[in-house]
């Protein structure tokens, strides 16, 4: 069976706790483990606050008040697909975009260190879910794909 849904919402931070909560939702009637529930809701947290926070540049409620920017008017978008027992997440935002990839997906790298953000968004979402891709141009935004299987085993058929 395949279901799916999909949620836009304004790239604040108020609504990065929304779309963790919903995707929960989404998934609930499959009875995921609480471990399974903690993992899908963090990967989607960091998802959604480096779309707002990096994407978008929106600091309001990170931060000291004077370092507070305006609120840029940008839409995140979370579309769910579940095949099956396989979550498949997708997080987009038409944010300034990543200008190198390969070193922002490194553990501890970040670009807002005055935030005193740790630099491990991508790590969690790689070691939470079972998969991991990011596509990102610079001025076009960025797309991040999570896939993961619910229940026991890989969602990647393995050979014997």
């Amino acid at each position: 069976m395949r279901n799916e849904m999909e949620i836009i919402f304004d790239a604040v931070s108020d609504n990065e706790a929304f779309a963790r909560v919903a995707v929960a939702a989404f998934v609930s009637h499959l009875n995921p483990t609480l471990e399974e529930l903690s993992d899908i809701k963090t990967a989607v947290s960091e998802a959604v606050t480096n779309s707002i926070i990096h994407g978008y540049e929106n600091l309001y409620g990170y931060g000291r008040p004077a370092d507070r920017k305006k609120v840029h008017p940008g839409k995140v978008q979370v579309q769910c697909v579940l095949e099956e027992d396989v979550l498949h997440i997708r997080v987009t935002d038409k944010g300034k975009g990543i200008e190198n990839l390969e070193q922002a997906m490194e553990p501890l790298f970040t670009t807002k260190p005055e935030l005193e953000r740790s630099g491990m968004g991508f790590a969690f979402m790689e070691a939470f879910m079972d998969d991991l891709e990011v596509e990102s141009s610079p001025g076009e935004g960025t797309v991040v794909i999570m896939r993961k299987k619910l229940g026991t085993g890989s969602w990647i058929d393995s050979e014997e």
